[in-house]
């Protein structure tokens, strides 16, 4: 049998645990979306200079 105290601290716990996880779950989907925009953005200045290359 466990105390409300117990209950009390298992509940806080895995709320705490339930945070980091969503936590580092948002980091990496903006990990995922910067490496998106730094790749697209790479790609637009690589067909400027191929622009500017054919002018």
């Amino acid at each position: 049998m466990t105390s409300h105290v117990d209950q009390a601290v298992a509940a806080r716990i895995a709320a705490a645990a339930q945070k980091r996880a969503r936590r580092r779950q948002q980091r990496a989907e903006l990990d995922d979306a910067r490496a998106y925009g730094l790749q697209s953005r790479h790609a637009a200045k690589v067909a400027r200079w191929q622009q500017e290359d054919d002018e």
